[in-house]
């Protein structure tokens, strides 16, 4: 199996402490399709409902249904980064985000880590 950037997978990302975004979620690939080949982790954006933000931020993309192939509206909170065993990761994605919305991602990346 081999992750690209720019797709989308749900993934159980417990166990987890603190603030850490728990449970069955969607997350986003960030890294680059050259280290996703290779025997390391994945680095990830976590997702959630677009319903439990109600407010846009610099750190955080919403994309809708269409945009993503995800069920519902979805915010990916920029500023919670992970990097995952691939193991982690279903067979197939359940989307894939267009080059308009990565680099808006990229945009909130730069934010969150002051790049």
């Amino acid at each position: 199996m081999v992750l690209k950037r720019g797709e989308i997978y749900f993934v159980n990302l417990n166990p987890v402490r603190g603030r850490e975004q728990s449970g069955k979620r969607p997350v986003l690939i960030l890294s680059i399709d050259a280290i996703n080949r290779l025997p390391l982790v994945v680095t990830v954006i976590v997702g959630t409902k677009g319903e439990n933000i109600t407010r846009d931020y610099p750190t955080n993309i919403r994309v809708s249904p269409n945009e993503s192939g995800l069920p519902l509206e979805t915010v990916f909170l920029c500023f919670q980064i992970r990097s995952l065993d691939a193991t982690r990761f279903p067979e197939n994605p359940v989307g894939k985000l267009t080059t308009e919305k990565m680099n808006k991602v990229e945009t909130a990346i730069r934010y969150c880590l002051g790049l």
